[in-house]
């Protein structure tokens, strides 16, 4: 607040210091407000620690309320030249696999022709045979230079590519090639004709990789993948094979040495389930030693924590309580103490590894059970997660409990604002009182002084000495 300067100059009193003294006792009236706002702002900060220890606990719940999860199955190559990739529904099994051929795409080219070729005239073309063949009719326009046939053939998107090859003949070196867009023989080119100038034709001959052809020949014939697994014959159009495991898919990326096989494990994945109980559990664990922070209290300094004796915090705990210590009501396991993870004193879990390693290893189905149930809400994981829903979801209890002390923010405001315009007035009634206080003052020494020169020239003129 600005002073007055000109206060104290009749009177020769420090009114403007008075004045400033004044106005600092009656600001201190806002400092109860100010304490109160930083108290709720910092539970509102608290409250978001807790939702975010909270939301990894909701996480790590829906991770274990999957049953699909407990079947989680990997798998292992042993050799190389082929990777594979197991789905849940994969038998846990050891497959021997021997890879004679891989599956290849078929490509047909052109004769050279000079970089001034022109064509011209209906092209046609069969790809693939049976229920994927496709016939193809493209008009080329008269005197279409090799590249523009080309983008022609591209432009149809017919399950051929067609590129240009330089081969580096002198005359002639530029070659159309063609190459299926699969492998396979069931995506080979069959037949291909174009009637008109620089004619081309290809017919694809009657015996497996031979070829009948005018203009156009064969460059690498296309070919299916075959291999062996555990002593049965299997041909692929493609090298990703799915369906010759049950449940797994094999990439081939290489033939197997002659007489050599490669071996493919699939066996649960028993490490995932391990590792995700062992993630509830921590992420209960810190959102207990979160708690303990937000609700602790020092006796010697008398410091507390933001939550302390807080009521939707207390609601919190209990719910959870209520959750984990109620366990299920059927199958094999019912509490978390018959799954190895115990209850400390600290409000802490414990879970003994020895005792989750054997029963992820001997009975998945009865702990898939234990934490997913029948239903999303039926296992402790679904109890869990339906109460965090309660808890962390919009208008849920956190988000009333933030959006009370929002609003107690916002009225706080409002009262230190009111305030300060009446602090403002006192100091404006004061300012006004001492201005009148400082001209009376003024007005008096005035008189006093006029007093006492009146009784020094009475005195004068009586002979007096003062």
């Amino acid at each position: 607040m600005a002073t007055i300067s000109s206060l104290g100059i009749g009177s020769g009193l420090d009114l403007n210091g008075l004045l400033d003294q004044l106005n600092a006792a009656e600001r201190k009236k806002l400092e109860p407000i100010k304490l109160q706002q930083q108290s709720h702002q910092a539970k509102i900060s608290a409250y978001g620690k807790l939702q975010g220890a909270l939301t990894k606990l909701q996480e790590a719940a829906a991770k274990l309320n999957d049953p699909k999860f407990f079947q989680n199955v990997s798998s292992n190559v042993n050799g190389s030249g082929i990777k594979a990739a197991a789905r849940s529904d994969a038998p846990p099994g050891r497959y021997s696999v021997e890879v004679s051929h891989l599956a290849r795409a078929q490509s047909i080219a052109t004769v050279g022709f000079a970089e001034d070729a022109k064509f011209g005239g209906q092209l046609t073309m069969t790809v693939g045979v049976g229920d994927k063949a496709k016939e193809l009719s493209i008009n080329v326009k008269e005197g279409s230079s090799l590249t523009e046939l080309r983008n022609a053939i591209n432009a149809e998107n017919s399950g051929v590519t067609a590129s240009i090859v330089n081969d580096g003949d002198p005359d002639s070196p530029f070659r159309l090639v063609l190459t299926s867009s699969e492998t396979g023989t069931q995506a080979a080119i069959q037949a291909l004709s174009l009637e008109g100038e620089n004619e081309l034709s290809f017919q694809l001959g009657a015996g497996e990789g031979e070829s009948n052809t005018g203009s156009m020949t064969q460059t690498v014939a296309a070919e299916n993948a075959q291999l062996v697994v555990n002593g049965i014959e299997i041909t692929s159009q493609t090298n990703r094979v799915e369906g010759a495991i049950q449940g797994v898919t094999l990439d081939l990326e290489e033939k197997t040495a002659e007489g050599g096989s490669v071996t493919v494990v699939v066996e649960r994945n028993t490490l995932a389930i391990r590792e995700a109980v062992s993630g509830f559990v921590n992420a209960y664990n810190d959102l207990r030693k979160n708690i303990s922070e937000m609700t602790r209290f020092n006796a010697d300094t008398g410091a507390a924590g933001e939550l302390l004796g807080d009521s939707a915090l207390r609601t919190v705990e209990s719910r959870l309580r209520g959750v984990l210590g109620g366990g299920v009501g059927e199958g094999e396991f019912r509490m978390l103490s018959d799954i190895g993870i115990s209850l400390q004193r600290d409000g802490t879990l414990k879970l003994d590894e020895a005792k989750m390693s054997g029963i992820v290893a001997e009975d998945p189905q009865a702990l898939a059970a234990f934490f997913s149930g029948n239903d999303k809400a039926g296992g402790l994981a679904g109890k869990l997660g339906e109460t965090l829903d309660q808890v962390l979801q919009d208008r849920g209890l956190l988000d009333n409990a933030k959006r009370g002390l929002e609003a107690r923010i916002d009225g706080l405001k409002d009262r230190y604002e009111r305030m300060e315009r009446s602090i403002e007035q006192t100091i404006q009634r004061y300012r006004v009182q001492f201005g009148q206080l400082d001209a009376m003052i003024a007005s008096m020494n005035q008189v006093s002084d006029y007093l006492f020169q009146q009784f020094d020239m009475m005195n004068a003129q009586l002979g007096r000495k003062r």
